[in-house]
């Protein structure tokens, strides 16, 4: 067994409830606790890459189905929440989140057929459900996710219905998983028609008329499936009424097909079938089929791979097409089926300075712009004509303005770091919105302030930050703080509301947002430069901005929480090996840890993008194996307060990342603060957890990190 002691001095800070100097008996305050870690197994396996060998001691622990990796999660389970219950205001904390989580949550409805549906939570249900109401207003349970499973892992994902809404299909998760079963029902009965669809995976659902569907898949991988490479995605067809062996395939079947994502969307006339292939999570070719002559061929429309690629509607033979060729910040264009090649396409809404993403609704085309992570939108006729500018609540994310040509009142949602998200109504003719639902929050937003600032990277880059945090917070850097970040796979930051986040704020601590290199905020030129081998950008990015928290006094070191989760997890892991002096406490979730070997599980191979691999070159060898967060841990040398967050279920970011992260700093670190790993059974990457997991989650997180920053007891709101 490794054994360290760590000792956790009660420094005083604004989450004390009573006036006490800091500083007061600090020394009758300290207390001594022995962790003792479980033994974690070192073996011989070594990979041997362009002539370098990598030793690789943990990798017995990526089998997820052996009864020694099982083992080893009980053990450190045990270890963690010995730990984490001796936390004095953890409850606390679970009954506040638990508290201002408890109030009702409404999505935009969506009119289907002779129904309005839409997705509601009454507080603290582990999952939304579906509601329903008819033309005379009577509401009704379509779908209550909440009932197909005992402890509420079970999850809805994609809910989609025929034009006419009279058939839907919908895919559910067990216990977080990316694989999928698809139900088909009979939408008004709500009965259900035929055999379930298993082994679907990074589908979506799309109804060729009320005839089928199609759907994406891989075949299932030998060994285990929540780790095995995931390498050929297959887009079928599922006719009704028969078997599912049965499924004609359509396209990525053949080696020359062979293509790791691949989808399928058919127009709202159901004339065109729209099909996507990409190699990676960027960049895409698209194809059209017409689903009218049974004797077509798939034909092109954008060949490659260094664009984006979607189609966003049709009009007659018309395509309408959202798409970054020649235009890094996006651009709308259209084209016909009869000439639809790039040489052909004309804008309709031209690149702007501004990223541009697009949505349709009401006979109108509306254009949502990123103006430094913020929104803007533009409505405009199809023809390219600026109608207006929409006068939204306020600076924040507003998402929508969606739906049918005929609907003559569209629905977007608006929210920010201090504003609960909303669903506002709109004319489209008037361009007036109305406010459709706004929650019922034990929250005041004229009580905190949410700022957005600038700041210089190492390499003099401007990035934004957004700070949040209660109105009267004294800037004398003691202040616990969570600086929060992803930078990477051309994913924006936007601002929005988080239960959990008021939390943290209204106990007196400080939440900070940068829009790092490797995101999308500023298109693709920002996402590139975040990418192989100027990842370390988005590193630098990051501990920039804790040093301009520091610099300004929001915050010191010894306050300083990093927190991310997936390629964000990436990003914790490697700047708390490269700066392990600059934060108390280091949070990665389910992170991509093991730079090596990442792309040998699941669907890994797809991030080559924005990593590259370690079979690239010997180049790209180095420069992975200069940050890999796994193989970076130094012996000796003293880590921040780590509590390493993942799921056993996680087939998207193989929780072996974790284990083996977690194994190292425990073998390694020379300092006293835990190195803990807190593994969720019966979870995945994030996806459909359920809110008792969610608000179990945040209470030992932010309980872990203010008891290693020194906080004695928390500042209760009255």
């Amino acid at each position: 067994m490794y054994k360290k002691l760590f000792v956790i001095p009660i420094l005083g800070s604004l989450l004390i409830g009573c006036n006490q100097e800091q500083g007061e008996n600090l020394e009758q305050e300290k207390m001594k606790t022995t962790l003792e870690y479980p033994k974690t197994e070192e073996r011989s396996d070594a990979d041997t890459i362009f002539d370098k060998v990598i030793a690789d001691p943990y990798r017995w622990m990526e089998d997820d189905m052996s009864d020694e990796t099982a083992e080893w999660v009980k053990a450190q389970n045990k270890v963690t929440f010995d730990y984490l219950d001796e936390i004095p205001y953890r409850d606390d904390l679970k009954e506040r989140l638990s508290e201002l989580w408890n109030y009702e949550k409404i999505s935009a409805p969506s009119k289907k057929g002779d129904y309005v549906y839409y997705s509601k939570n009454d507080g603290l249900q582990n999952q939304y459900v579906v509601y329903r109401k008819d033309a005379e207003g009577n509401e009704e349970v379509f779908l209550d996710p909440n009932t197909f499973s005992e402890d509420g892992t079970t999850s809805l994902g994609q809910l989609s219905f025929t034009e006419d809404g009279t058939l839907a299909a919908y895919a559910i998760s067990e216990g977080g998983s990316d694989w999928r079963k698809v139900i088909v029902m009979d939408a008004v009965k709500k009965e259900i028609l035929e055999d379930t669809l298993i082994d679907v995976k990074f589908s979506g659902l799309s109804w060729k008329n009320n005839e089928g569907f199609f759907y994406s898949s891989y075949d299932k991988p030998e060994g285990s499936e929540l780790s095995a490479k995931t390498d050929q995605h297959k887009l079928y067809y599922h006719k009704l009424g028969t078997a599912q062996s049965e499924d004609k395939v359509i396209y990525g079947a053949t080696e020359e097909q062979k293509r790791r994502y691949v989808g399928g969307s058919v127009s709202k006339d159901g004339k065109y079938l729209f099909i996507t292939g990409a190699i990676s999570t960027s960049g895409n070719e698209l194809s059209v089929l017409d689903l009218t002559d049974e004797n077509a061929e798939i034909k092109p429309l954008v060949t490659g791979y260094d664009q984006d690629a979607g189609v966003l509607t049709t009009k007659d033979n018309t395509f309408y097409i959202s798409t970054n060729l020649n235009a890094p910040n996006k651009r709308l264009v259209k084209t016909t089926f009869e000439n639809p090649t790039t040489d052909n396409w004309v804008d309709v809404i031209p690149e702007t300075e501004n990223v541009l993403s697009t949505s349709k609704g009401g006979g109108y085309l509306f254009a949502q712009y990123m103006v430094d992570a913020t929104s803007e939108v533009k409505q405009y006729d199809f023809d390219g004509k600026l109608i207006r500018t929409i006068d939204l609540p306020g600076i924040g994310s507003a998402g929508g303005f969606g739906g049918k040509e005929e609907d003559t009142v569209l629905y977007y949602s608006f929210t920010n770091y201090i504003t609960p998200g909303s669903v506002f109504e709109f004319n489209p003719a008037t361009g007036e919105s109305n406010n459709y639902w706004k929650p019922e929050i034990d929250f005041n937003p004229a009580d905190f302030v949410s700022e957005q600032i600038f700041y210089e990277s190492k390499d003099g880059t401007k990035v934004p930050m957004i700070i949040t945090h209660k109105k009267g917070v004294e800037l004398d850097g003691t202040n616990p703080t969570i600086l929060y970040g992803y930078g990477g796979f051309n994913v924006s930051l936007t601002p929005s509301f988080s239960t959990a986040n008021v939390v943290w704020m209204e106990n007196g601590g400080i939440y900070a947002v940068p829009n790092l290199r490797g995101g999308g905020e500023y298109g693709k030129e920002w996402h590139n430069a975040g990418t192989k081998m100027q990842k370390q950008n988005v590193f630098d990015d990051f501990i920039a901005a804790a040093h301009y928290l520091i610099d300004n006094k929001y915050t010191s070191s010894d306050y300083l929480a990093i927190r991310g989760g997936s390629n964000g997890g990436l990003l914790v892991g490697a700047c708390m090996t490269q700066e392990p002096d600059l934060f108390k406490v280091a949070l990665p979730a389910v992170g991509v840890l093991d730079m090596i070997r990442y792309h040998t599980f699941t669907a890994g191979a797809g991030w080559a993008y924005d990593y590259g691999t370690a079979e690239d070159s010997p180049e790209m060898l180095d420069y992975l194996l200069g940050y890999s967060p796994v193989h970076n841990v130094k012996e000796g040398v003293s880590y921040p307060a780590t509590l390493i967050t993942t799921g056993d279920h996680d087939d998207r970011v193989v929780p072996a990342h974790s284990f083996k992260f977690a194994a190292e700093l425990q073998k390694k670190n020379g300092g006293n603060a835990p190195m803990l790993i807190r593994i969720e059974v019966n979870a995945g990457h994030g996806a459909g957890t359920p809110i008792s997991k969610t608000i179990q989650q945040y209470a030992d997180i932010y309980g872990f990190t203010l008891y290693n920053m020194g906080v004695k007891e928390l500042r209760i709101k009255k």
